[in-house]
């Protein structure tokens, strides 16, 4: 089973963090990696810059609104995300509380919706034939 790991990360504790420091956490992150890629369970992920960075669509009273800055005002923002293939929900949280990335913040775990995958996976092929 496929699942999305959303990490949360508060920027300022970042920003506080000495650049030996961040170097050495993602060095962490980056060898546990590495160990869910040789088990077979990493499928990929994305890093996402700074959530001031972002831009939230809405759509109100007929049109779409475009605002900066991320939609939540929490401290914790989206920092990326990690694709895991693992037998079970239980197994992926197994193999998350393990990720040195939590130490920065909390991860959201999801399956991933095979179904609707499966739909867009199809209207992909159809563009490309």
């Amino acid at each position: 089973m496929k699942f999305i790991c959303l990490g949360y990360a508060n920027q300022a504790s970042f920003a506080a963090m000495s650049p030996e420091r961040m170097e050495e956490l993602m060095n962490e992150c980056f060898d546990y990696d590495d160990q869910l890629r040789r088990g077979g369970h990493f499928l990929g992920g994305e890093a996402l810059q700074d959530a001031a960075r972002s831009v939230t669509l809405r759509y109100r009273d007929g049109e779409v609104e475009a605002t900066d800055g991320p939609y939540a005002e929490t401290k914790e923002q989206l920092g990326g995300i990690l694709i895991l293939e693992a037998d079970s929900l239980e197994h992926a949280v197994e193999l998350m509380s393990k990720h040195p990335g939590v130490r920065m913040g909390p991860f959201e775990i999801r399956p991933a919706n095979e179904e609707v995958n499966r739909l867009i996976a199809q209207r992909d092929q159809a563009i490309r034939e």
